[in-house]
């Protein structure tokens, strides 16, 4: 690697390493996963370097980041806006025929892209408690009681938290799945 891509990685690492991993760490399960993500950022930073100048070095980082969180998420439960009964309210949005679908065309890609960047856009929206209950639990399938050891808290109040942020990014993504589905 030439010394200036070098130089420059190395600046970017010392810039952005620190408030990059507490970014991931909070948004994945366990510190072993954010540093893994970490890694495969500093990956493709190199990769890329050597094939294109970056000018938002840091706005870069942040979305390969945010990319690679959510590609780990993907990865996860199916039963994401599964109500506990297994029914499906009628008037909710029902994301599961568009995410797992076996179709890997460049439209599901996209929409799928589309709907797991605007749930994490809705999950910001939250305050850290439901937002950190919810990922937890649907996105990272942590048992409420084990949250409840983590965090101190009673398992009523977790479920609670849980529900409030459910009601909030079902409001939110209604008008996404409208608009995927009645195209």
């Amino acid at each position: 690697m030439p010394a200036d891509k070098e130089s420059f990685i190395l600046h970017a690492i010392k810039s952005y390493g620190r408030n990059l991993f507490s970014f991931i760490r909070k948004r994945v399960k366990t510190e072993a996963d954010a540093e893994d993500i970490l890694q495969d950022v500093w990956f493709q930073l190199s990769s890329v370097v050597n094939a294109e100048p970056i000018e938002q070095t840091g706005a870069w980082l942040y979305r390969v980041a945010r990319n690679k969180i959510i590609d780990k998420h993907k990865k996860k439960r199916e039963e994401l806006f599964e109500p506990a009964d297994g029914g499906q309210d009628e008037n909710e949005p029902d994301f599961r025929e568009i995410l797992f679908t076996d179709d890997t065309t460049p439209e599901t890609e996209y929409l799928r892209n589309l709907f797991w960047e605007q749930l994490f856009l809705a999950l910001e929206e939250l305050p850290e408690e439901q937002r950190q209950v919810f990922v937890w639990h649907e996105l990272e399938d942590v048992p409420f009681k084990e949250i409840a050891e983590m965090t101190g808290e009673n398992t009523a109040t977790l479920i609670t938290r849980k529900r409030y942020a459910v009601l909030h990014l079902r409001k939110r993504l209604k008008q996404l799945y409208t608009e995927i589905t009645h195209y």
